[in-house]
């Protein structure tokens, strides 16, 4: 029962969400088994440009680390919002959403070049977080039950924590500055006065990807409690209190 249960909770994953986090655990797995180790994929632009071992752009973003407290708070969060923006201001829109994952890998690609980063898993993973958070602004969180504070500053709350973990700084920065790069072109710049969209989803990605119809028995996360695991709950700020609006 248990087995069936866990098995329709995976298939009622949407596919992007699907896809990444099974592909992080496997790896993951792998690594713990010593089928491949982290020498094998992690980000080298030399042996990616020079040897032509292009999967490393890919499975760089697919380990965080040794099973461990590490990785079991980076795969929560990345499952977590990586579906409530799959679910949620996405929805139905798989390959605008896969097009935000190509440009945030991009562009974290192209910092890794100028910085010493090995693994971008993290810096994905806060990326999704920030783009979250801006487009949910009302939503209050609580984070251990240490403090309560409105989702947009669950970013930079997370770098502290990760801080705390002995983490680099430097990761958690970068996906936020992708993140806001990605957010600020997709929702902030159209809307201003003379801006125009810049991002534009490839045409053969949407034929790819798009085109199912609803599921009647989908059952989403509900995205007004985006702490989830006890991590951190939330709900909708004008639930009990209005925001403020001044």
């Amino acid at each position: 029962m248990a087995a069936q249960t866990f098995q329709q909770e995976y298939m009622q994953m949407p596919p992007i969400t699907r896809a990444y986090t099974t592909a992080c655990v496997l790896t993951t797995v792998a690594i713990q088994l010593d089928v491949i180790t982290p020498f094998q994929i992690y980000f080298n632009p030399e042996l990616i440009f020079r040897k032509y071992q292009v999967w490393r752009l890919v499975t760089n973003f697919m380990y965080f680390g040794p099973i461990g407290f590490n990785f079991l708070f980076n795969m929560i969060f990345a499952y977590r919002y990586c579906r409530l923006l799959e679910e949620g201001s996405f929805r139905n829109r798989t390959a605008d959403f896969f097009f935000m994952v190509l440009f945030g890998a991009a562009l974290m690609t192209i910092f890794g070049l100028f910085v010493n980063i090995v693994f971008l898993g993290s810096a994905f993973t806060i990326m999704l977080v920030y783009v979250w958070s801006r487009r949910n602004p009302y939503i209050r969180m609580n984070f251990f039950g240490l403090m309560t504070f409105h989702a947009p500053y669950l970013p930079w709350v997370l770098l502290g924590f990760s801080v705390l973990l002995g983490n680099s700084v430097l990761v958690d920065l970068m996906g936020i500055a992708v993140g806001h790069v990605y957010y600020f072109l997709e929702d902030v710049f159209p809307k201003q006065k003379g801006g125009f969209k810049l991002l534009k989803t490839p045409g053969f990605l949407k034929y790819i990807l798009e085109g199912a119809a609803d599921d009647p028995n989908y059952n989403p996360l509900p995205e007004d409690r985006p702490g989830g695991f006890n991590w951190g709950e939330g709900q909708a700020a004008g639930n009990r209190d209005q925001p403020n609006q001044g």
